[in-house]
This record gives structure tokens, C-alpha cells and sequence, in this order.
């Protein structure tokens, strides 16, 4: 499928304005900014991404955009990446900090923004925060998005703000919560809470939403609620997924309402890590409904409804083509990593196994570039699965993370608890451990010419030990990795 044909916005009622300058996109590898960019770049505008930290990925996933490397904390950087910018799509959020450190984190990065565009002399600021009455006493996450659009709009160049609910579509934090509790809980204990309102909105909505304003120049210096076409309770919500997917469950009120016990346990149940569950649930004791409806008017198409959104999450999900997803932008240093090849020494520790294989190359590689998600380790899988359960205990990533896609990889691809860190086609994948470990871990397949028609597929585990529990716990799993990786690459080359 090309890009022309996974656009969104080609019915948008607004025309392209390509001759306006460069696009700023601040937050590209996050989930909204994932699915904007390549709608920007269809509606031929010219695109600069920013993105953290230098990699492949990003040239080789927007070939047409411009990639600057900055963080937003950072005011000299940022300066930099905004020389020459028109519009700035600011796309970029700390919740994944943590309660504690989120909150001052959002301030400095858009303080450190709009001093930038103020000395760079950008034309306008686009920014996506969160619905919330003002009226009523905000969640830190919905205060802190409140705070962010103050911010920025205290400056001199016109803002225009979008507010939205819960947002749902492939890949979004929220959906994958909510699938996966309707899949695996046949009974629902409904806190009083689940009674407040939302007004859900698609994430193609959404992408329309702001590119649309970004076509309007009468929309600079305002604030619009966005929004998808009906209200429900957060009950209603998950009702309406249980019978998209023909489910029966069972509700009954529960007697506990606490937030911090229901999303640590929807932590456990599904993909979505407790830093990300505990401040997206935080919110949910507030209505989140549009409070106003001006941007119907001025960007007039059709909104969906929440049923439709989830319909569309799944057909996505089941073509295999969720383009970006929660787990790219998390954790949030993920880009800051060391990398194998940048450690000053050797590992501490390595243990190799490999076998040779008569099979060519390409087949090896696409055998091992299945490995991890519903497809599994092909064998011990239940060793990976106790690994992953007790990082999660840990409040680490786990293994449900899964991946964006069964079939392809890209570099900083999540599988399971691990990050694709380097691809070479027919070579070698190398996987960076996320999950709770003292030291640093890495796991790596390898594929060589050995003699003119065999192969030798091998498997790498590389650990930097930290302190003598970093020792102690390379010991303790060593044992387990002559069964774990030696069947594994058995199954890879049974299954190329």
C-alpha cells in the first residue's frame, strides 16, 4: 500500500498551502506526530521533523522530510531547529516522565518553544492538549496540558490550541487499554466513576482536525474543542468495543473506586505500562465533553462516532497496518540510549550459540524478524512470559507490549521488553533489553555466509553488568540461556 493511499485528509473541505514554508513537527516519533507527517508531506507542504537523538530510521521512514535533532529542553537546539520554520506543530508531552517530574518537565520544553519561535520569528503555533472544564479541579495530566496551551500562548506568536478527549485508533495508548481488558475480562467491576462522560474522538478526526486549522488562517490565536460525534460514559465506552467484537461480559458495580488500584491493574492486563495508565485514568473522574463547537463550521466534514473509531482500530490492526503506536515514544529516553556499538569496552558478559544452516540468507532473516508478539519466541514462551510478568511487578515495560506489526520492523521498533536498536537486510537484528535489569542487555541474530551453500545463524546475548547485583543476576539467568536460545535458533532455522 503506497502512501497516497493510506491518506486521511483527502476529504478535507480546506486546500493545501504548501507555498506557506516549512512545517515544524515537534513530537514526529510519537503517536499523533507518527500519522501526521505523512499527510503533511501528501498535501505537499515542506516538512522538518524533530526528533531527539540522530538515527536511520527517521530518513528512512520520511525520505521527503527534513530531520533536525533537538530536545525541547534544551534552548539553544531548539532555536536552531526553528530557523526558517512558518508553523510549528507542537506535538510533545512528559507524562511518560511520571507524575513526578512531567508536570515541570511540560512547562520548561514549552517555555523553551515559544521563547524559540518568538527570536526565530515563526508565523503560528499549532498545540494538541486535552479537554477539561477549567471550572473544576483538573487531574495533574489535563492541568498540565492546560498549563502547556497557557504557555505557549502567552507569547507573541498566535496559537492555535485543540482540545481533545480520549483518542482512539491503532497503535493509541487508550484503544489498546480498552481492547484488551474487553478481550481477556468475561466480568467488569464499574467504578462510580465510569459514570462521568466523554466525547471520544477518532485519530482520523484528529489528523484532520489539525491540518485543517493549519489551512485556515482565521483559526490562528484560538481555541477549539475537538470531538467525535457522540458522548458516552467511560461504562458505554468499553459496551460499545464488547459488542464490536461480539463479546458478552457482565457489569457489577464495584464497591472499590480508587484510581490508583484500577490502574495498576489495568497496567498488569494490558500493554500499557502504569506510567502512561495511571495519568491517562487520573482524568477520568471529569467530564471531557466539548464544551464549544466552533471548529464544525470551519473545518466541516464528517465526524465518527466512537463505534466506528474502534471499528476502524481493529480492521487496522487485522491488515497489519498500524503505522505508529504508544510504545514508539516510551519509555521516553528510548532515543538517549547508549547503544551497543557506542560502550567504551566489550560487555562484561556475552554467550553465544549457532547452528549452520543449508537455507540462504533471506530466509533465515525473515524467520528471526518474527520473533517476539503473538507469534512469540516459537518455543519457551512461557519462560519470556514469568521474565515479563515479573518486570511488570517491577513497574517495568513487560512483554505485553507486543509489536506495531507482525510482518515488518523498523529501527526503534518495540518487541515485547525489547527495542530494535540496528537492521542490516539479510544480516542481523539486534534487540536492546528494556525491561528492569541491572546493567544493560542486548540480544542479536546474526545470519553469515559459511562455504558456498550453508549458512550459520547465530544468537548473541551481550550484557553490561552493573554493581555486583549485576553480576549476581547474569549468573542466575546464564544457566536458563543454553535452553532459551539454542531452541530458539533451532525453531528459526526449522521455521525460514
Amino acid at each position: 500500500m503506497n502512501l497516497e493511499d493510506e491518506l486521511l485528509c483527502a476529504e478535507l473541505p480546506t486546500m493545501p498551502r504548501p507555498d506557506m514554508g516549512t512545517i515544524l513537527v515537534a513530537g514526529a516519533t510519537g503517536y499523533i506526530g507518527g500519522r501526521l507527517v505523512p499527510e503533511l508531506i501528501g498535501r505537499g507542504y515542506k516538512v522538518r521533523v524533530m526528533v531527539r537523538a540522530p538515527s536511520p530510521e527517521h530518513v528512512e521512514r520520511w525520505p521527503e522530510a527534513e530531520v533536525v535533532v533537538a530536545d525541547a529542553l534544551e534552548s539553544e537546539p531548539v532555536s536552531r531547529a526553528l530557523e526558517g520554520i512558518h508553523t510549528v506543530f507542537y506535538l510533545i508531552h512528559s507524562m511518560l516522565y511520571g507524575l513526578d517530574q512531567f508536570k515541570n518537565a511540560d512547562i520548561q520544553a514549552a517555555a523553551n518553544f515559544r521563547r524559540a519561535t518568538e527570536r526565530q520569528g515563526v508565523a503560528r503555533i499549532i498545540y494538541l492538549g486535552g479537554l477539561g472544564d477549567a471550572g473544576t479541579m483538573l487531574s495533574e495530566h489535563l492541568e498540565s496540558r492546560s498549563q502547556v496551551a497557557a504557555e505557549l500562548s502567552q507569547g507573541s506568536v498566535p496559537t492555535t490550541i485543540l482540545r481533545a478527549a480520549i483518542i482512539i485508533g491503532s497503535g493509541s495508548a487508550s484503544y489498546e487499554m480498552i481492547n484488551h481488558l474487553v478481550r481477556k475480562l468475561p466480568v467488569f467491576l464499574v467504578p462510580v466513576w465510569a459514570k462521568t462522560k466523554c466525547q471520544p474522538i477518532g485519530l482520523r478526526d484528529v489528523t484532520k482536525s489539525l491540518i485543517g486549522v493549519l489551512e485556515l488562517p482565521e483559526t490562528a490565536g484560538r481555541t477549539f474543542d475537538i470531538g467525535g460525534s457522540d458522548i458516552l460514559t467511560y461504562e458505554e465506552i468499553i459496551k460499545t468495543h464488547a459488542e464490536v467484537l461480539g463479546k458478552k461480559r457482565i457489569f457489577i458495580r464495584s464497591p472499590v473506586s480508587n484510581i490508583k488500584f484500577f490502574s495498576y491493574i489495568t497496567s498488569l492486563l494490558t500493554p500499557v505500562p502504569a506510567a502512561i495508565t495511571w495519568c491517562l485514568m487520573e482524568s477520568v473522574t471529569h467530564d471531557v465533553v466539548c464544551q464549544e463547537n466552533d471548529i464544525l463550521e470551519l473545518v466541516p466534514f464528517r465526524r465518527i462516532s466512537c463505534k466506528e473509531a474502534l471499528l476502524l482500530a481493529i480492521s487496522r490492526e487485522e491488515q497489519d497496518a498500524v503505522r505508529s503506536r504508544w510504545s514508539d515514544n516510551y519509555p521516553l529516553d528510548h532515543e538517549l540510549a547508549i547503544k551497543l556499538h557506542e560502550l567504551s569496552a566489550a560487555p562484561n558478559y556475552s554467550s553465544s550459540y549457532s547452528l549452520l544452516s543449508g537455507k540462504t540468507a533471506a530466509a533465515l532473516f525473515q524467520s528471526f524478524l518474527a520473533v517476539g508478539g503473538r507469534e512469540g519466541w516459537f518455543n519457551s514462551n512461557f519462560l519470556w512470559r514469568i521474565r515479563g510478568a515479573l518486570d511488570r511487578l517491577l513497574m517495568g515495560v513487560g512483554t505485553a507490549r507486543g509489536r506495531r506489526s507482525a510482518k515488518t520492523l523498523r529501527v526503534n521498533d518495540v518487541i515485547d521488553f525489547w527495542r530494535v536498536e540496528a537492521i542490516e537486510k539479510n544480516q542481523l537484528l539486534r534487540l536492546r533489553a528494556e525491561m528492569k535489569v541491572p546493567g544493560r542487555a542486548w540480544l542479536e541474530f546474526r545470519v553469515d555466509p559459511e562455504g558456498e551453500l550453508q549458512h550459520r545463524l547465530t544468537v548473541t546475548a551481550y550484557y553490561q553488568s552493573k554493581g555486583l547485583w549485576g553480576r549476581v543476576y547474569w549468573y542466575i539467568f546464564l544457566p536458563f540461556h543454553h535452553f532459551i536460545f539454542y531452541d530458539l535458533i533451532k525453531q528459526i532455522e526449522k521455521r525460514s
